[in-house]
């Protein structure tokens, strides 16, 4: 069973997203994050620290 990384991405709008590795992997040839957070063992806790960036100011609530 293989375990599964999540990353915090910054979009260009200024909204933070929580993606999987094979996400970022699939969409790297699109264009390059801003910013990006992690990894993170599990969604909950990408989804966590992606609330306290929102409280930070450094990004934007949806």
């Amino acid at each position: 069973m293989s375990t599964e990384v999540w990353y915090i991405v910054k979009q260009d709008d200024g909204h933070c997203q929580v993606v999987s590795k094979s996400q970022i992997d699939s969409s790297t040839a699109q264009s390059e994050p801003s910013e990006q957070w992690g990894p993170f063992a599990s969604q909950g806790e990408a989804i966590a620290r992606r609330v306290g960036l929102i409280r930070a100011g450094k990004c934007q609530p949806i």
